[in-house]
């Protein structure tokens, strides 16, 4: 099998095209190929397959063999992969993924190469039980959550996939380690979550690092922006559109007041190509 190391802002995966389905072994190829010692390294797998609703279908396995429903650094390099690779030719394209629908895509192209990537990630879900969560509350904000003797509290949101937004003093030096693991396990959580902890630099800025469900500390994370982005706005601390910083770089997200839907915007890489015997 031939594979494309790809990354989003350091977020990175190993890119198949061309199976027409997921290998019936996928979370034990994951767990053995993610791994950054004995195998390539990653944090995820992702497939891109036939769509009968969409240009392209993308699946991701996490490295730990769980499926991600969605993942907006995912999307952007699926996205150069088949612009670049001259599997389609237009600038505007479709991604049916397993838990946000089928997404619209716009190509930022330069001399023929894909430089950046604009995504419709469709509307926020804010109602807690749909989340999902244990609370039933729509929204769910500011909620008070303890772990491990430690008050925290969150926003929660989901894109796709769920996520827990707490607001520290200092997102970029905070314990990510300690505290991302005990709160994506949280009983609030039935399924998991992905866990931000965010800092409000300016009504433009957020700071912000993720523990992400399966994959554990990410360089970025996506749809954790976006969620970002709308638990910010909800709780008053930014504007409608906002840089977040993430500790792999930038992404510009955008929650739409006409159409409730969040943008990303954001670049992709391919870093080299290989075959998998």
């Amino acid at each position: 099998m031939e594979f494309t190391k790809m990354h989003g802002l350091g977020n990175d995966f190993l890119v198949f095209y061309g199976e027409q389905e997921l290998p019936h072994n996928v979370s034990e190829l994951a767990i053995k190929w993610c791994n950054r010692y004995f195998g390539i390294g990653g944090d995820g797998l992702v497939f891109i397959l036939p769509s009968e609703r969409a240009d392209f279908k993308m699946r991701i396995i996490n490295s730990d063999g769980t499926e991600a429903e969605q993942c907006g650094n995912a999307i952007r390099c699926v996205s150069k992969y088949v612009y670049d690779n001259g599997y389609i030719d237009k600038g505007q394209i479709t991604i049916e993924t397993l838990g946000a629908g089928v997404q619209q895509v716009s190509l930022q192209i330069e001399e023929g190469i894909v430089q950046r990537v604009r995504v419709d990630m469709g509307e926020p879900i804010l109602d807690g039980l749909t989340v999902p969560t244990t609370i039933a509350a729509n929204p769910v904000l500011a909620q008070p959550i303890e772990s491990d003797g430690q008050d925290f509290s969150f926003t929660a949101v989901s894109m796709g996939n769920p996520h827990c937004v707490i607001y520290v003093e200092d997102a970029p030096n905070f314990d990510l380690a300690t505290w991302g693991p005990k709160l994506e396990v949280h009983p609030y959580f039935p399924r998991k979550i992905n866990v931000e902890f965010a800092t409000v630099t300016r009504r433009d800025r957020v700071e912000m690092r993720v523990w992400e469900r399966g994959a554990g500390p990410t360089l970025a994370c996506g749809t954790g922006a976006c969620a970002t982005l709308v638990s910010s706005v909800l709780n008053g601390l930014t504007d409608r559109a906002a840089w977040i910083g993430l500790k792999g770089g930038d992404l510009y997200i955008e929650w739409d007041e006409n159409d409730n839907h969040v943008y990303m915007t954001g670049p992709a890489e391919a870093v080299f190509k290989g075959n998998i015997f």
